[in-house]
């Protein structure tokens, strides 16, 4: 990764500096008061736009006065989105962090502790409770770890002067959305400073197209309700097309001769076996009828799965392959 640039210039010793002239210092002055200035008109033009847009999709009057009236940008957005860093970590070190003994532990603990509501969940929306656990467990640390950042602000100052404008202008149409149809209300649009939110981390479009009233009290909270909590997760995971008669793969050992060619490649379990494919402790595949996708995420080199129909539906969820894996082994340390 390379170096951060400096925050200061480089220092010029000793050396003594002319003083600027009056005029030059006026200047340095004035140009933050009229980029700022030049920056609200923009923001406030967009805004007036924006709204135009959202009254066409049957947003109330009343609502938008009440949301964008008075809103500005949150510059604290903008600046996270664009010191994102760019940071590569080992599978290894990503899955000591995201199957830690703790985050097992406390999953055991509250499936217990709520095993009635997921047999009623994992019934309907037919995805196993270790999932659904691993799932929370992985977003926010079971609800722990939500975010404390406004959404609307955030997703306006994103659609505004983001680098994916089109998608955030998508996003907060659905967050006024989800007000002007009561499935939520204001003070609970809390989330990430890109607008994810609750305890599974939706967006609002998937909020909106997946959240689950399940104690049918007229809501969708996904913030503090675990019954809503647990069945918008499922009910979006069997959407990507979860099914819950199978697992989402295992880890393999390969023989010493694997061509990088079979990075990624589909076959059925019987063939993996004779191709000599085994266990991670040496043992034989599992005697079923099923297409296994071959995943090594150092493409070629380190740990290898074989991967079923459900690691895809993982990352349809978040489109990373340590995340689908971690999520895989998470569920397997909690279990049934």
């Amino acid at each position: 990764m390379p170096a951060p640039l400096p925050l200061h210039g480089p220092r010029p010793g000793n050396r003594r500096l002319a003083s600027p002239p009056a005029w030059a210092l006026a200047g340095l002055l004035l140009l933050p008061t009229a980029r700022a200035m030049a920056a609200d008109a923009d923001f406030a033009t967009w805004l007036a736009t924006f709204r135009s847009q959202a009254a066409a999709h049957g947003v109330r009057p009343g609502l938008l006065d009440s949301t964008l009236t008075h809103l500005q940008p949150v510059t604290t957005v903008l600046e996270q989105e664009r010191r994102q860093p760019e940071v590569t970590v080992t599978l290894a070190r990503y899955l000591r962090g995201a199957v830690s003994p703790g985050r097992v532990a406390r999953g055991r603990y509250l499936k217990q502790q709520h095993r009635e509501l997921l047999t009623r969940v994992s019934g309907q929306y037919h995805v196993q409770p270790r999932f659904l656990m691993a799932l929370w467990g992985l977003e926010t640390d079971y609800g722990a770890n939500m975010g404390r950042t406004p959404v609307i602000p955030a997703l306006a100052t994103l659609a505004w002067s983001g680098r994916r404008p089109d998608l955030f202008r998508q996003e907060l149409l659905a967050a006024l959305e989800l007000l002007n149809q009561g499935w939520v209300q204001r003070p609970q649009l809390i989330g990430s400073w890109a607008g994810a939110m609750g305890q599974p981390q939706f967006m609002p479009s998937t909020l909106l197209a997946a959240g689950v009233d399940f104690n049918q009290d007229s809501r969708r909270d996904i913030w503090g309700t675990v019954p809503d909590v647990l069945a918008s997760a499922a009910n979006l995971l069997a959407s990507l097309g979860w099914r819950d008669d199978q697992t989402w793969g295992r880890e393999v050992r390969l023989p010493a001769n694997a061509p990088a060619a079979w990075d990624s490649t589909t076959q059925a379990l019987s063939q993996w076996q004779r191709l000599g494919v085994r266990q991670v402790d040496g043992g034989p595949l599992p005697e079923l009828e099923l297409a296994a996708r071959l995943v090594r995420p150092a493409r070629g080199n380190g740990r290898a799965f074989l991967t079923y129909g459900n690691f895809q539906a993982l990352k349809r969820w978040n489109n990373s392959t340590y995340f689908a894996v971690a999520i895989g082994q998470l569920a397997d340390r909690i279990g049934d």
